[in-house]
């Protein structure tokens, strides 16, 4: 090893080394527009269960809609679970106080 050289103690690169670029990250933000489309699309029943299904997992959605549209899916399956346990228990309750 060359003595002459000067090492950076964190890295372990020499000093004199030409620092490396990358490319800049693109930021894709999703526009005011384009909310404005998926809300209303999101108010349309039957429409709004295949589009968040399309959004989540189409490699062409930007990340920030995936992953509303995921948070929504998942909200939507508590709400559907917890909905047939909240009928299921009422309805033996029900069902069960008419005899």
């Amino acid at each position: 090893m060359d003595n002459n050289m000067n090492f950076d103690p964190m890295t372990g690169q020499p000093v004199n080394q030409q620092p490396v670029y990358q490319q800049p990250v693109v930021d894709e933000t999703v526009g005011v527009g384009e909310w404005m489309l998926t809300t209303l699309l999101c108010c349309i029943p039957i429409v709004n269960i295949v589009m968040m299904f399309v959004w989540s997992f189409s490699a062409n959605t930007k990340p920030s809609k995936k992953n509303w549209a995921r948070a929504a899916l998942i909200w939507t399956a508590i709400v559907l679970v917890l909905y047939i346990i909240f009928i299921a228990v009422f309805g033996a309750a029900i069902a069960s106080s008419m005899y």
